[in-house]
């Protein structure tokens, strides 16, 4: 299953400068500008459209059951159970209701619910927050239920399965197919397309004071792993390479990228696997990474026998696939930190979180559901846009939360959060009714 992220919002990076270990006033260098799309986003437009089915949840918690239907069993292809009890309705949210409980042989309990009515083509969205905690997977989506329909195959659109705090993914599978891998593994055919706000590829972080030290370290606490594609740390100069060029040490005559010294000595936390050791992320190619493990602390540091002066440190990360750079593997936050000789000091840090938390704020994701085309959309604005293939028949709309390994680190932190849903609405065109 491929996947592919987008990068579109701005980081602002705060730069702490510390010189012969202490620690100067933030001063802001600038940074390269975030990849984006070439055109402006496309908006939904919903004139000569007409609501004509809402939830808003402003209701006794009973009356949920008037229009919903709900699991009410184990889940054994996901880390919790869902029950009717983990569904609640209060002062006008739908709450989906994460708790660390034993029912159903699984260790956690959570919900999941789909509508009664079925629906059809027209424009389906949702105004909902993620559970804050990483881990839980908030989804809504439309899927078929029972046997194949007369149109069409069984099918899965998740219009989103949000990842705390600010991954979007938008899937599309065909359950009716099987197709059988290189491996002999018979699998269902699936398109993945997800979003990372808030992250990207490559960091060039100039100093404005310079900094001198025998230890550098570059830390995270982005779960559950990450891969650093390069770590470089150049002397002072008045400009510094691409990151992203493979060949950046060699692109500015007489700049010295430290981390390429013979004398340096690059060690870790510990690794993903044995194929992703630390001294990949300095030797030179974005073809290898360090890995970080999925659990505990991650860090990446390097030591120099003599004290050097440090310009700008630059890393690449994520994976790159087919020639992009998608935002698997990317970190959602970092620290750079530099040894005064007695304590670690921050250089600079970032953390996502700041820039988008769709755990912290309520944002809208929708869908366009055509005989022709599927569009999805986050705050009306359209994020991917694809042909339907199979997509054919009429199906309830879900909302589920769900804990999971590939959603993040599982851990107590879960337990009591919730998916919190505003509200439920489909439109259809006022021509189509």
């Amino acid at each position: 299953m491929s996947r592919l992220h987008v990068y579109l919002r701005p980081l602002t990076i705060g730069i702490l400068a510390v010189f012969l270990g202490v620690v100067a006033p933030p001063s802001f260098a600038e940074t390269p500008a975030d990849p984006s799309p070439t055109v402006s986003q496309p908006q939904m437009d919903l004139s000569g459209w007409k609501l004509v089915w809402q939830d808003e949840f402003d209701y006794p918690n009973e009356d949920l059951d008037k229009h919903w239907e709900s699991q009410n069993a184990p889940s054994h292809h996901i880390l919790c159970s869902r029950w009717r009890e983990n569904v609640v309705v209060k002062d006008g949210i739908l709450h989906l209701v994460n708790r660390k409980q034993q029912r159903g042989g699984q260790d956690w309990t959570s919900g999941s619910i789909w509508t009664r009515k079925k629906f059809k083509y027209g424009y389906f969205e949702c105004r909902y927050r993620y559970a804050e905690s990483t881990g839980t997977n908030n989804s809504f989506w439309l899927m078929t239920r029972g046997d194949d329909p007369t149109e069409g195959k069984r099918f899965e659109i998740d219009i989103n399965e949000g990842h705390y705090p600010n991954e979007v993914n938008t899937n599309i599978h065909n359950w009716s197919d099987v197709v059988v891998g290189d491996d002999g593994k018979k699998s269902h055919p699936s398109a993945h397309k997800g979003f990372a706000f808030g992250m990207r590829p490559d960091y060039s972080l100039p100093l404005e004071i310079p900094i001198t030290t025998t230890r550098l370290r570059l830390a995270s606490n982005t779960s559950p792993h990450f891969h650093i594609r390069e770590l470089r740390v150049f002397g002072v100069s008045d400009r510094y390479p691409d990151p992203l060029s493979e060949s950046a040490d060699q692109d500015i005559d007489g700049l010295v990228n430290h981390a390429a010294d013979a004398s340096a000595q690059v060690t870790a936390s510990g690794v993903f696997n044995p194929n992703t050791r630390p001294e990949h992320a300095v030797d030179g190619t974005i073809s290898t990474s360090w890995t970080s493990p999925d659990d505990g602390e991650k860090w990446i540091e390097l030591q120099w026998p003599d004290p050097i002066t440090i310009g700008c440190v630059q890393f690449i990360n994520g994976w790159q696939k087919d020639g992009h750079w998608t935002g698997w593997g990317q970190v959602s936050d970092y620290t750079i930190q530099a040894h005064d000789g007695k304590t670690w000091q921050d250089v600079a840090t970032m953390n996502s979180k700041d820039e988008a938390d769709f755990g912290a704020n309520y944002h809208t994701y929708g869908l366009l559901w055509t005989e022709d085309e599927l569009v999805f959309y986050q705050d009306r604005k359209e994020l991917r846009r694809t042909p339907n293939e199979f997509c054919k028949s009429e199906c309830p709309i879900w909302l589920s939360e769900a804990i999971i390994h590939w959603a993040g680190t599982v851990s107590d932190q879960i337990d009591g959060t919730s998916m919190k849903v505003d509200w439920v609405r489909y439109y259809q065109k006022e021509n189509e009714r």
